[in-house]
């Protein structure tokens, strides 16, 4: 219906040019040859004014399409194109130049969020069974000393450690640590990790790498601010009250005359730094025991030995909770260990699984042990509340406990023990049942 003013127009150029033939017919007929002439020759004009008429509407369509098909959404329209003939594409335009706007802002945060990470991150982009470069971060960038390049070949040139790597598992998912030399440093270690994504008839492959260094370093300093938070809270805990009941002390001092009730409070506040002072004491002295672990005096001992010892002490308190143990470990080796201590990180593991038994009705617990690759295993397990998922990264946190009479070092030390063995402690919690493996080599 809007473009009914441009056939209007058309109709009357087509009747208009067959006017004229008609009258140029007609005075030929007549034998007015000159006249037919004139009438012959504006004939040919009409056709071709009707000609350039058509043409430029059609030449405006085709090139406003085109522009459409390229995303140059930078062409501006006459006004009276908006209101007339080509109101519809005018409108179609528009609305995909706003379209086309939005995607552009989206994409800019998307890669400002990219580029803002520590991880070194790449995108690629199937295209005719070739992968080209989609997207490379900044970090990425910086990371490896890469220009950004925009085809996978170019890269390979840069990087061809980490580029075969990934054409050897075929651009398959994979996640494995990788050694990389970046320019004339030394190999360094990344954590590599890929995934693919596919989308309507695109193809990406995406490209995590993260440098296993600063992974650690990045753990250590959020341990390190952790311990602190926690340091601080047990000394103002302490220091407070005690700077407190001091100034109390000194306000009663100062008195002319000391009433009965004054020696009250002073016995009551002497004792409360007493108090304070001794809870400080004990706190800087299991932190001296987590900073100060002597260096394990290694012998062979046999493993049913060293499981019949701690038993032989914790056997009592598991009776008295009614806890039923399962013992599967029976093994006639001898591993190289330092007796006392790792008798200390069992019975601390032990400890806290009566712990988590504490509100059971059934209350179970398993020991086992096994070798495998050269590494040998111990399990301790129980039924028991598990473990929240709000504190999984707390657990071997210094200080952390969820328990009132806990001083948060056991499961801490036992960890620090078991390193300075040359081994692990790792947990696996499920719905029924919680686990802390000790890996020795």
């Amino acid at each position: 219906m809007k473009n009914w003013k441009f056939y209007n127009a058309l109709f009357v150029r087509v009747l208009f040019v067959m006017t004229l033939f008609f009258f140029c017919v007609f005075l030929i007929y007549k034998m007015f040859y000159y006249n037919a002439i004139l009438f012959g020759l504006f004939a040919v004009v009409m056709l071709f004014e009707m000609y350039f008429f058509v043409k430029n509407q059609l030449l405006f369509y085709d090139r406003t399409l085109l522009s459409i098909l390229q995303k140059d959404f930078s062409t501006n329209f006459p006004e009276e194109n908006k209101k007339e003939n080509f109101e519809s594409l005018y409108l179609l335009y528009d609305a995909l130049k706003i379209q086309q706007q939005e995607q552009t802002s989206k994409e800019l945060v998307y890669q400002s969020i990219l580029n803002s990470i520590d991880t070194g991150a790449l995108i690629l982009e199937k295209e005719n069974d070739e992968w080209n470069i989609f997207l490379m971060n900044d970090c990425f960038s910086n990371l490896f000393k890469v220009p950004k390049v925009s085809h996978w070949s170019y890269l390979k040139n840069y990087l061809p450690s980490l580029c075969n790597e990934i054409e050897k598992s075929d651009f398959a998912e994979l996640k494995s640590a990788i050694s990389i030399k970046i320019e004339d440093q030394d190999l360094q270690t990344f954590m590599l990790q890929t995934s693919l994504t596919k989308t309507y008839n695109k193809e990406y492959f995406i490209i995590l790498l993260d440098s296993i260094q600063r992974v650690i370093e990045k753990k250590e300093k959020e341990a390190w601010i952790n311990l602190m938070k926690i340091i601080s809270h047990e000394l103002m805990n302490s220091l407070t009250p005690i700077r407190a009941l001091s100034q109390n002390l000194l306000q009663i001092v100062d008195q002319e005359k000391l009433e009965e009730d004054d020696f009250e409070d002073i016995k009551s506040s002497i004792s409360t730094i007493i108090n304070r002072s001794d809870h400080l004491q004990v706190f800087v002295e299991n932190y001296r025991k987590l900073a100060m672990l002597p260096t394990p005096t290694k012998v062979m001992t046999p493993i049913n030995a060293l499981f019949d010892d701690c038993l032989r002490i914790m056997n009592p308190i598991l009776k008295a909770e009614n806890i039923e143990l399962i013992n599967d470990i029976n093994s006639s080796r001898s591993i190289l260990i330092d007796k006392n201590q790792m008798e200390q990180v069992i019975i601390n593991l032990i400890t806290n699984s009566i712990y988590a038994l504490k509100e059971k009705q059934e209350k179970k617990m398993f020991l086992s042990s096994y070798t495998e690759n050269n590494r040998f295993f111990i399990t301790i397990s129980d039924n028991g509340k598990g473990i929240d998922s709000e504190i999984r990264d707390k657990v071997f946190l210094p200080f952390f406990t969820t328990r009132k009479d806990g001083a948060g070092i056991g499961l801490t030390l036992s960890k620090n023990i078991i390193e300075a063995h040359g081994g692990y402690l790792s947990y696996q919690t499920d719905e029924d049942k919680t686990s802390f493996v000790i890996c020795l080599i």
